[in-house]
Parts: structure tokens; sequence; C-alpha cells
């Protein structure tokens, strides 16, 4: 048997902390593997008109279409780099009320580049960089968030292939020793090589002998449970063998004492007698059981201190 109190306010702390996790994979099909599905893009800046039958495709997992990669990062990432590398100031309109909406007038400009958060992840000034040229490449790595959590940890990305191994800086920059190849969007799990030759970014896409190492961060949050045994509460057992037997029933044979209404048998009122608390619940409004805390050996409670027991649920 059990004996109810309901929480109050003060009684729940939730708080937040951040797990990290190492992950390395060697080996294209440990990339692309169902757990796992890294999955690696080739984008292309393509001229004329998009046709979904003949236009080149690229993905080691998931296909998709070269000139949507291309193009999709590029309004994503880079928007506000296209005609200056240390980025363009955001060209946003906005609206000045007037007194309707047919009196609203519209101020600044209405072009798309800028308009699109660029996600820097420093406060430091560098260049980006973003091939326009017709038929140029670009490169990417595509990591799941349920792998990455929250974000890549900065300066833990690390990329081996046969010709060349590729880290992040910390400050969003793929380099390879001095060389920027491209940036990596810690907060998206993507790694973009912009720079290089063909070969490179070739080589980036569709190796097979690499190694893709990064560290995962993940926000965590533990609940905890205040349960207080006020040193007036629970000071009687409510163990049914510990109440004084009532009439002599029969059931199928067997017999057992009916207890008397609650009354306590004479050795558990003595002023030494204290109640142990064994096992904690956790139920909802409707007394529905929703977690179990066993402790590590009976608790007694007592009659002049009050006692707390603490719950923590991480989750």
């Amino acid at each position: 048997m059990g004996a109810y109190k309901q929480f109050l306010a003060s009684d729940i702390v939730i708080t937040p902390f951040e797990v990290n996790k190492a992950f390395t994979f060697e080996g294209a099909a440990a990339l692309t593997a169902s757990v796992v599905s890294i999955d690696r893009f080739l984008g292309t800046n393509l001229s004329g008109l998009f046709q979904p039958t003949t236009d080149p495709t690229t993905g080691q997992v998931s296909t998709q279409y070269q000139r949507l990669i291309y193009n999709s990062a590029k309004q994503l990432y880079y928007s506000n780099y296209l005609s200056s590398s240390y980025g363009d100031q955001a060209n946003v309109g906005y609206i000045v009320p007037g007194n309707n909406e047919a009196g609203n007038v519209l101020v600044g400009s209405t072009s798309s580049t800028g308009r699109y958060f660029d996600y820097n992840q420093t406060d430091l000034t560098f260049p980006k960089y973003f091939p326009t040229a017709s038929g140029s490449t670009i490169g990417i790595i595509s990591i799941p968030s349920r792998l990455f959590g929250n974000y890549i940890q900065p300066n833990s990305f690390i990329w081996k292939s046969s010709s060349f191994t590729i880290t992040d800086d910390g400050e969003g920059n793929l380099v390879s020793g001095s060389n920027i190849y491209g940036n990596i969007f810690y907060y998206h799990g993507m790694a973009i090589l912009t720079s290089g030759s063909s070969s490179d970014i070739l080589n980036f896409v569709t190796s097979s002998a690499v190694t893709c190492s990064f560290s995962s961060s993940l926000t965590i949050y533990e609940t905890q449970y205040k349960c207080t045994i006020r040193s007036s509460e629970f000071n009687v057992t409510l163990n049914p063998t510990a109440e004084v037997s009532g009439s002599l029933l029969s059931y199928s044979g067997s017999y057992f004492y009916q207890p008397k209404g609650g009354v306590p048998t004479d050795n558990t009122t003595g002023s030494y007698f204290a109640p142990y608390v064994t096992t904690v619940g956790l139920y909802d409004e409707d007394q529905n059981l929703l977690a179990i805390g066993k402790l590590a050996q009976p608790l007694p409670t007592s009659a002049t201190t009050d006692t707390t027991i603490l719950v923590n649920i991480d989750r």
C-alpha cells in the first residue's frame, strides 16, 4: 500500500546540462549505413532550364539534383558573400505603417540577396568564398541531427581521404594546412567544400577510402523531484499485516483474517516504532503510476525532523 502527497512547484527543479560524444566512421560503407546515413553531394552550377529527366544527380544515401544542391547552398549560406568575400550588408526592406493597409510604404531594397540569415558562427571577420562561374562545383557532407545533436563541437571535425585531410578551425572554416577549402556550419551538420581543384571536390564527395570524425553536443534536461516527508506525516505503517485482525474469512479452502478498520496492533503504537520507506512512486493527476524509484536500503521516517528524498530523472 502507499501514501500520496502532492508536489508543489518549488519541489520540482529542471536543470539543463550539455553532454558530448565523439564519433569516428571509417570507410564509405560506414558512412552510408542505415543507422548513420552521412550523405555526400556534388553541387554544380548548371546553365539552362532545369530538366528532371536529364539533369545530373548526386548523393551516396539519397538522390538529389546537382543543380538544386548548388543553388540551395548558395541561397542558404552564401547569399551575402557573392559580390563581397567579407559579406554584404543585408538589404532588407521594411514597411512604414500608414493610416490603413493601402497607406503602408515599403522602404529599402526588395532584392533577395542578403535576405536570408547567413549563419555566421564567430565574431571574427573572415572571408567566405563561393564559386559562381558556369560549371563550378562544390562538395557537401550532410551529417544527420540524430548524430550531431544540437551542434557539432568546434575544432572536432576531421575528414581524411586518400588525397588530403581537412579539419575545422573552430571558427567555421574547413582548412588543410594553411589553405581554406570551405566552411562548416556546426548547427546544421553541413560541411561545404567551395575551393580546391575539381578532383579534390570529387574526391571529397565520392572517395571510398575516407574517415570522418566529429564530436556531437546535446542538451539533456534533468528533472529533480523533492519528496519531503514532514515530521508529522506518515508515522503509521500502512502494511495490512500490522493491523488488528478482524473476522476469520474463508475463500476456496483458504483462511485469512480481514484487517479491522485500519486499527494498528499494539506493537506498532509504541513511541520507538517508525515505518520505513523502501520505494517512491511518481503518479499523474489520475493516480497512474509513471515512475518508480527504489531506495538502496530501507529509510526510517523521523517523528522529530523532516525527511527529504530526491528523485532525479534525465531525459
